[in-house]
């Protein structure tokens, strides 16, 4: 298997509000930086959209490192929160409903060909390539704004 490392980060101004979303895929040293946005949206949102659009540009199955500032993201999936929610008809343990179920379900449907693991990243810090993925959100968010 390929070992790509995939770099996420998402912006919103509001939330909802007009958001952003960048990633960084590496393989053999060659980096790809993908972006998008939506006009009304949610910060949560964007940090899983970076993911699975990252996801979605490759074309066969990887070991992936999925590296994101998204305690919501990393946590869920390393955590096994989103296991449970699925198992329990997509209600967390206070019964209340999972939001973005749409965005979970089409995120573990991405996992299913790959070999991914999570890592939490400090945002705003020192790491370069985390930097880079919030420029990346926060243009395409302007674009909205």
């Amino acid at each position: 298997m390929k070992k790509v490392v995939l770099y996420t980060d998402g912006a919103c101004s509001g939330n909802p509000g007009p958001g952003g979303y960048g990633a960084i895929l590496i393989y053999n040293g060659v980096e790809k930086e993908i972006s998008g946005g939506e006009k009304n949206t949610t910060n949560n949102k964007m940090e899983m959209l970076a993911v699975i659009k990252g996801l979605e540009m490759l074309k066969e199955p990887c070991e992936v490192e999925v590296y994101s500032d998204s305690a919501y993201v990393v946590n869920s999936i390393e955590k096994g929160w989103i296991d449970s929610w699925k198992k329990n008809g997509w209600k967390k343990a206070d019964k209340k409903p999972v939001k973005n179920v749409d965005l979970w379900e089409r995120l573990l449907d991405l996992m299913k060909n790959h070999k991914v693991t999570f890592l939490k990243v400090k945002g705003h810090a020192d790491n370069e390539l985390n930097n880079r993925c919030d420029r990346l959100a926060v243009m395409e968010r302007e674009k909205l704004a």
